[in-house]
């Protein structure tokens, strides 16, 4: 799968979860989590520290998160994504978007070592989620596979 089509692919898929999402509005994890919520994708927040984000319950880990969270998006610093790259991983979730700053050469190449997909290197979720405002929802896929594009 080429990037356009896997950034298709998860644009698609309209449950997401937030790393890095707070309330601060200047931050991209904020911007992030509300142009997918006004999109109309159900996002979950994640922050170890606060119990909301725009006034909907935020969870403290990937690992708390609800069942059924298709797309994982970072925005968090590179040396904390191996751990929630794990915690996805074992929450079943296989796709990732690393926002912009949230990638580095390691953690390219520990994702590398996963089977999981992921959107890295440049493209933004807010953005592409613009673009594709009315993207169909996909059935879940038997398995994902990592994309080495």
């Amino acid at each position: 799968m080429d990037i356009h089509e896997l950034v298709a692919d998860f644009v698609g898929r309209r449950t997401w979860a937030v790393v890095g999402a707070s309330n601060d509005r200047e931050k991209y994890g904020n911007r992030v989590y509300r142009v997918l919520r006004e999109r109309g994708y159900q996002v979950y927040p994640v922050h170890p520290t606060l119990e909301t984000v725009e006034g909907d319950r935020a969870y403290a880990n990937v690992g708390a998160l609800p069942a059924g969270v298709e797309v994982v998006n970072i925005v968090i610093p590179p040396p904390r994504v191996p751990r929630v790259l794990g915690m996805a991983l074992a929450a079943g979730i296989t796709r990732v978007w690393l926002q912009p700053g949230a990638e580095s050469s390691a953690v390219l190449a520990y994702a590398a070592t996963l089977d999981v997909q992921i959107v890295a290197g440049g493209p933004c979720a807010m953005v592409s989620a613009r673009r594709w405002p009315d993207a169909p929802p996909h059935a879940a896929s038997a398995s994902a596979s990592r994309d080495d594009a």
